[in-house]
């Protein structure tokens, strides 16, 4: 039998080791004066996919005055306060604020005013979601000890926009501290006008020839050792896999139940046979070649765990003011959140699904492979992240993504034998919820919020679990 790629159609044969993550910051243009006004002299446009890191400054009185000491005032403490004032900025889509220490917590709240590109109006003040350690890499993997990982708030996605201000403010009348190296990143996601010109027999852009490490750097095995259970592969060739479509496709095309079955066994013979008949319907998925992947920024190398028995699913907290037709753009500036601010070898999550149902492919090394992700901290062995781009707190999940989450948990967790209504038991890697090691007994589709002390995925999503369980095991024929 041919071998078929692990990972996704249309990402390099050997993509190169991800670039520096500790980007240096760039001066923007000139602080715009007044807030509602645009300058005269316009910002230049952000290259095609871009980082700016922009540090945050004390903002008002100083945050030790304290009631009762002499010299001080007696009014009541004031919080920590940090921010920017309102300047011009190179176009951006998507910000977040980062400080340098993973592991500190960031108390408080986090708000943006942007401007838009298109009209030069100033939104209002956008809340931010503070995120502490709950979308990440385990504990004691390579990844989060590579000395890159940072901390960071959730991503925010504003549209293209050329104007930003920032206030973030620790608890009123608390000793409550702010990060250390705080800064805003400004995220633009460009356009996929750079890819290689296709082929013109095939229509698959050409492999790019592999790239070298930085000096005194191998082929990825200073990420090892691995943890027990985890293998890495350098090559997408490395092993075999479902047959799905042509290298360099932008989709991967949606089966039958039949289908799905049949390819499934043909790529893996092993499969327990009372398993085969419990594969769902394979969605349509859009591989990372078709939202526009930039293969250069990941590590090379797949990680990847024994078998997916759960899948967790996810909001992105990034807000619901997008167009399915920019999606695609709303996962390039994720990818490169990920990657560029917050230190990650390759975007966290397994899957996305945007609010029209598309499914996209998401973490590098095959959409039908055990990928270890970076999605719910202790509990990323053995498990699969699928992330509903928005924010569903107070908002309700559009009816076709719910129905997507459905669609391809049914197949992915029926090509492992895993019964979407049933409970499984995953061993904790540490987190908030769990100690290291703990065996935790968890449903197979459960909430990130199952698995870490953390809103995600949204009030309001999380109520659609229990129907999707119900619907993903129907699709699979239980």
């Amino acid at each position: 039998m041919r071998g078929f790629l692990a990972s996704s159609i249309g990402v390099a044969t050997a993509a190169v080791l991800a670039l520096p993550l500790a980007l240096p910051t760039t001066a923007l243009a000139a602080e715009a004066a007044p807030p509602a006004a645009r300058t005269a002299q316009a910002a230049p446009a952000a290259p095609a996919g871009s980082t700016e890191s922009v540090p945050l400054v004390p903002l008002g009185p100083a945050a030790d005055r304290t009631p009762g000491v002499p010299g001080m005032s007696a009014s009541p403490r004031l919080p920590e306060t940090q921010g920017l004032a309102a300047r011009d900025a190179r176009n951006f889509s998507l910000v977040g604020v980062v400080w340098d220490d993973a592991s500190a917590r960031l108390e408080g709240t986090v708000q943006v005013r942007t401007r838009s590109a298109a009209t030069a109006a100033w939104s209002d003040w956008q809340d931010v979601e503070t995120h502490n350690g709950e979308h990440a890499a385990d504990p004691d993997t390579a990844e989060r000890g590579s000395g890159r990982v940072h901390g960071a708030t959730a991503p925010l996605w504003v549209g293209e926009s050329d104007g930003i201000q920032v206030r973030v403010q620790a608890p009123s009348g608390t000793l409550t501290k702010l990060p250390k190296g705080m800064r805003i990143d400004l995220v633009a996601p460009g356009d996929t006008s750079g890819r290689p010109a296709t082929d013109a027999k095939n229509g698959a852009a050409p492999e790019p020839a592999p790239a070298p490490g930085p000096a005194g750097e191998g082929d990825d095995k200073g990420e090892l050792p691995l943890l027990p259970g985890m293998t890495m592969e350098m090559t997408e060739s490395s092993s075999a896999n479902v047959p799905m479509a042509p290298l360099g496709a932008n989709e991967i095309a949606a089966l039958n139940k039949a289908d799905s079955t049949a390819d499934a066994v043909l790529a893996d013979s092993s499969l327990n046979a009372a398993a085969r008949p419990f594969i769902g319907p394979r969605p349509r998925i859009v591989t990372r070649k078709g939202w526009g992947a930039d293969e250069n920024l990941r590590e090379r190398g797949f990680i990847y765990t024994n078998t997916v028995k759960a899948a967790f699913v996810h909001h992105t907290a990034s807000g619901n003011g997008y167009a399915c037709k920019d999606a695609p753009a709303v996962l390039r500036s994720l990818y490169r959140y990920h990657v560029v601010s917050e230190g990650w070898r390759d975007i966290g999550y397994n899957f996305a699904v945007d609010k029209c149902g598309t499914v996209y492919e998401g973490r590098a090394g095959g959409v039908a492979k055990p990928v270890m992700g970076a999605h719910t901290m202790g509990f990323n062995t053995d498990s699969m992240g699928v992330a509903v781009i928005g924010t569903f707190t107070n908002t309700a999940p559009p009816k076709a993504a719910v129905d997507a989450v459905a669609r391809l948990t049914a197949w992915k967790l029926g090509l492992f034998g895993a019964d979407p209504r049933a409970k499984t038991t995953l061993r904790s890697g540490g987190g908030n919820l769990y100690p290291k090691g703990s065996n935790v007994r968890l449903n197979v589709i459960s909430g990130h919020r199952d698995g870490f002390a953390t809103e995600c995925p949204g009030r309001l999503l999380y109520g659609e679990l229990p129907p999707t369980r119900t619907s993903s095991a129907k699709l699979q024929g239980r």
